[in-house]
């Protein structure tokens, strides 16, 4: 039998591991983000994003609302 210090203890150790396990994803995520973050934007995107500037500098409608 269990008494309430004792459940008290084995939960605190289960969120702790859990807020470890947590604190090491994030840290590997921003890792990953900060990564991609440095990668170049691919050429036909940025050839994209011009035809959108240009579009909308001329006032161009493509029929959306």
């Amino acid at each position: 039998m269990m008494n309430k210090d004792t459940k008290d203890v084995k939960s605190s150790s289960t969120r702790g591991f859990k807020g470890d396990a947590s604190d090491a994803i994030g840290s590997q995520l921003k890792q990953y983000y900060k990564s991609v973050e440095q990668e170049p934007v691919p050429d036909h995107l940025l050839d994209l994003l011009e035809k959108l500037d240009q579009a909308e500098r001329s006032g161009g409608s493509n029929g959306a609302a």
